[in-house]
């Protein structure tokens, strides 16, 4: 991919779980690092597993009553989060990278893949040593007509000195980034023109009639339904488009399987790939990949 691409890298996922400390645990369990309880002012409330430019939101619903009913070009995170949850636990979102959310926003218009006001926010974060510093970002939202349930924005970081900390991307499992998303579609070519509109990234057919759209950081599959169900050993012959899960990268299996072995944690091993199937990992299929 030329050095002077447009392509927005992938800058975290959000992923919702009706017990945040369970599902903490659990990624614990897995062997990555998880961050402190925040709290949102619109109801939501998250721990994050961060890598290099790239992280996993572990989401939930604190307070259901700070939740805002969506409304013209307003945008309601935490309804969406709400809605998600409701039919189930897993990925509900995509977020890319934003060097300027304001003009994506207008681009997204332009290009009739979504209709809303930029949305600014901030909060405090707590380093390491327990001192206190001000994140800030800004949030540029799309909408999937060929994917309803599956939510999409891009956020730049406004704040990113205060918000990446390589102290928080040391992972005893030795994950050392997010590798790839992946979204089952009953027809991944039908994604085509909106996932290279959101992304600017090319895409590109494969042999089992999937779609992979290779980005600055990461890559984005569309898996068929049955390519998701060999591929991720999970339940993925809803035909609803929706996100099945991720992958990060690791050094090597063998410590990842003898981890998942000693915790009986559900895992399968298939070449250069170790996946955690979404009925054992709150609906979110997890993936490893050596690399």
């Amino acid at each position: 991919m030329p050095e002077t691409t447009n392509a927005r890298g992938l800058d975290h996922l959000v992923i919702g779980v009706a017990d945040l400390d369970a599902a903490g645990a659990f990624y614990t369990d897995l062997g990555f690092r998880v961050g402190a309880r925040n709290r949102h002012p619109w109801g939501t409330e998250n721990r994050i597993v961060q890598f290099p430019g790239a992280f996993l939101e572990l989401i939930t619903v604190g307070d259901g009553t700070l939740i805002p009913s969506p409304a013209p070009r307003r945008f309601s995170f935490g309804a969406f989060v709400r809605d998600a949850l409701a039919r189930g636990e897993g990925m509900s979102m995509l977020v890319l990278e934003s060097r300027d959310a304001a003009g994506d926003a207008d681009g997204f218009r332009k290009d009739g893949i979504g209709d809303f006001e930029p949305f600014f926010f901030e909060r405090q974060a707590r380093r390491p040593d327990g001192s206190e510093v001000r994140v800030a970002f800004t949030l540029a939202f799309a909408e999937n007509q060929a994917a309803s349930e599956c939510g999409f924005f891009v956020c730049q970081q406004l704040e990113p000195q205060n918000f990446w900390n390589p102290a928080f991307q040391q992972h005893e499992n030795g994950a050392s980034g997010l590798a790839a998303v992946f979204m089952v579609a009953p027809e991944p070519a039908a994604q085509t023109a909106f996932l290279s509109a959101f992304s600017e990234a090319e895409s590109f057919a494969t042999a089992e009639a999937g779609l992979r759209l290779r980005l600055p950081r990461g890559r984005l599959e569309v898996l068929t339904p049955t390519a998701a169900a060999a591929m991720l050993d999970g339940d993925s012959l809803q035909q609803q488009a929706h996100f099945a899960g991720f992958a990060v990268t690791v050094p090597d299996l063998e410590p990842i399987r003898s981890r998942l072995s000693e915790r009986s944690i559900a895992h399968r091993q298939e070449g250069g790939r170790l996946g955690v199937p979404a009925s054992a990992a709150f609906g979110c299929a997890i993936v490893f990949e050596r690399g």
